[in-house]
């Protein structure tokens, strides 16, 4: 299958040799972690870029693609799955309460669950769909006003309310560290709250710090820029 490009995205063959920059970088950096090769999953973060860009991104062997927004995904990847029946979709950004219906119509993993509401929202919107996408915990580990996410030191509460309470298909936790500080105390304590639940996915690291998340633990990185270019 071959993608037509629009003139503002990265060339299907700019996009091919980004994903294989990236996958072997990820490769170096699991086997210097001393871990499993194969242990770490790419996230394309494909968030603005046009729908060819994704079938590039496919055509070349990505099936796992994020998105920040629940609008645009819906508007770009339903068409796709029908021709790459192993598309798996991200929502990786805020996510409102009155979204979650659509959010889970569209998506596979919800990685941005960071409040009660949202917790029983999605709750609902699983009952009344009859689907039930895997969810994350975003964890705001730097407690940052600025960001979405539980704050850790709610973390082991918020949790047991999302199994215990609202019964949802939890996997793991997200986080998105300080920009301006070394993100791998964040990442650290990421990787051990995780493993003390039990949880097998730990998603953090982006393009700037994917190979410090990756020794860390990080059993998924979300890498958009590094493979797609600059957002327009």
């Amino acid at each position: 299958m071959t993608a037509q490009m629009s003139p503002a995205s990265a060339s299907a063959a700019a996009i091919a040799r980004n994903l294989a920059t990236v996958q072997e970088r990820i490769a170096e950096a699991t086997a210097r972690a001393n871990r499993p090769a194969g242990s770490v999953t790419l996230v394309a973060v494909s968030k603005t870029h046009p729908a060819e860009s994704v079938a590039a991104a496919l055509a070349a062997g990505q099936v796992l693609f994020g998105e920040n927004r629940v609008q645009e995904a819906a508007a770009k990847f339903p068409s796709l799955r029908p021709d790459w029946p192993g598309l798996r979709l991200h929502l990786i950004g805020a996510l409102q309460t009155n979204k979650a219906r659509d959010a889970v119509r569209v998506a596979d993993v919800v990685e941005s669950l960071d409040r009660p509401r949202l917790a029983a929202a999605l709750a609902e919107a699983m009952a009344k769909e009859g689907r039930r996408p895997e969810v994350l915990v975003q964890v705001n580990v730097g407690e940052e006003p600025q960001k979405a996410g539980i704050p850790p030191g709610e973390t082991d509460a918020f949790l047991r309310a999302c199994l215990e309470e609202h019964g949802l298909p939890v996997r793991g936790l997200m986080c998105i560290p300080p920009a301006e500080s070394d993100p791998r105390r964040h990442f650290a304590w990421l990787a051990e709250r995780a493993a003390r639940h039990g949880l097998p996915v730990v998603s953090m690291g982006m393009s700037g710090d994917f190979e410090a998340a990756i020794a860390c633990g990080a059993t998924h990185v979300r890498v958009g820029s590094a493979i797609f270019g600059a957002r327009g």
